[in-house]
């Protein structure tokens, strides 16, 4: 017999499934409304609200699920190419000008998130996906776990640093910066 919390698990995910689908690559803008979404996807704004708790639960969900699908794309990548290769594809999928609303929208919920991370547990707990494959690059070029951790955690934060600025002002960051960050991981000096 199925129990009433695993019903509600599968409606969930086929909801978010149809999110998934109505929504591609994009997030609705933060001023949609759960009545809107729920039109559009072909269902009720009471489930949405009943499975996702408010617009701020349905943005999170959709883009944990965005963030997973891109971060097992890029796990493959890791696999095959270097520290060096795999955050030029970090920078490349998070900058291509179709994803620029989900950039917009993983600040959005990073700053809920910053004043309720119990209301987006989930979200926080996948924010440092890759942070760990990132680090497992550089263990498996000769850092230390430490070392390689750090490396990691700094290379992240200035990843997600220069694409806030990306999302304030589109255009203004080149590859360039991601080569000052790369300069930065080996220690050379940054001109």
């Amino acid at each position: 017999m199925v129990s009433t919390s695993e019903r509600r698990g599968g409606a969930r995910e086929r909801l978010l499934a149809r999110l998934l689908d109505a929504f591609g690559e994009a997030l609705p803008a933060p001023e949609t409304s759960l009545r809107e979404i729920a039109a559009r996807i072909g269902t009720s704004h009471a489930l949405l609200r009943y499975h996702f708790g408010s617009l701020s639960g349905v943005l999170a969900a959709l883009l944990t699920a965005q963030r997973t699908r891109d971060n097992e794309a890029l796990l493959e990548a890791a696999q095959r190419g270097t520290f060096d290769d795999f955050v030029v594809a970090i920078w490349r999928t998070y900058t291509r000008p179709e994803r620029l609303s989900r950039a917009r929208g993983f600040f959005y919920v990073v700053g809920l998130a910053a004043y309720g991370p119990d209301d987006f547990r989930e979200f926080v707990d996948s924010i440092g996906d890759l942070t760990v494959m990132l680090a497992s690059l550089a263990e498996r070029e000769g850092l230390g776990a430490k070392e390689a951790r750090d490396v990691a955690d700094a290379t992240i934060a200035a990843i997600r640093g220069l694409l806030l600025q990306e999302v304030l002002t589109p255009g203004t960051r080149s590859e360039d910066a991601i080569t000052l960050i790369l300069r930065m991981k080996e220690g050379r000096s940054v001109p």
